[in-house]
C-alpha cells in the first residue's frame, strides 16, 4: 500500500513537469487511464463500487489540472470512468471508437493543440495510444490493472515524457 506522502509527491512532480512542459509542443499534455473496475466480464457492463469510486477519485486528482477535451469509447464503462471529472469541469466526453486510434490521436492533435487532454481507454487500446503518440518503449497493463495513469508530455524534437502514476 503506498503512503499518501509517496502519492502525493508523485502528483507534485507531475504538475511540475506539466507546468515546465507548457511551451514545449503540441499539447501541454495528454493523459491516458483505462476504464475503472466493472461489475463483470459481459460485452459493456457497467462500473462496480470500486470502479465508481476510482472514477471519483480520478476527478479528485484531476480536476485542477486544467483539462479541456475528454476523450472515451463507445463503451459505457469508459463514459462512466470519466463521468465524475466531465461534470466537475464541464464537459461533454468525444467518443471515438475503440478501435480508431490513430483518428483519435490525429483528433487531439488537431483539435486540442494547446491543451490538456484525458482519454479514457482499455488494457489493449491505451498502450497503443501511446505508441501512437510518440512514446518508444511497449506498455502492459495486467487484467487486474485499474489503477495506472499516463501522462505523455510532448517534448520538442523527440518522444515524449511519459510518466506512469497510481491512483
Amino acid at each position: 500500500m503506498k503512503r499518501p506522502g509517496q502519492v502525493w509527491a508523485a502528483w507534485a512532480a507531475a504538475v511540475a513537469i506539466l507546468a515546465a512542459a507548457a511551451p514545449a509542443r503540441a499539447q501541454k499534455a495528454v493523459m491516458v487511464v483505462r476504464h475503472a473496475e466493472k461489475v463483470d466480464e459481459s460485452d459493456d457492463p457497467l462500473l462496480s463500487a470500486a470502479g465508481k469510486a476510482r472514477a471519483r477519485a480520478l476527478a479528485r486528482h484531476l480536476g485542477t489540472t486544467g483539462i479541456k477535451a475528454i476523450y472515451v469509447t463507445q463503451y459505457k464503462r469508459t463514459g462512466l470512468t470519466a463521468a465524475p471529472l466531465a461534470a466537475a469541469a464541464g464537459l461533454k466526453p468525444l467518443v471515438i471508437h475503440s478501435d480508431a486510434r490513430q483518428e483519435l490521436v490525429d483528433r487531439i492533435r488537431k483539435d486540442n493543440p494547446n491543451d490538456v487532454v484525458l482519454v479514457v481507454g482499455h488494457s489493449d487500446s491505451v498502450p497503443e495510444v501511446l505508441r501512437l503518440l510518440g512514446h518508444p518503449e511497449p506498455v502492459t497493463i495486467g487484467h487486474a490493472e485499474y489503477d495506472n495513469l499516463f501522462v505523455a508530455i510532448p517534448m520538442k524534437g523527440g518522444p515524449p515524457t511519459l510518466l506512469r502514476l497510481r491512483f
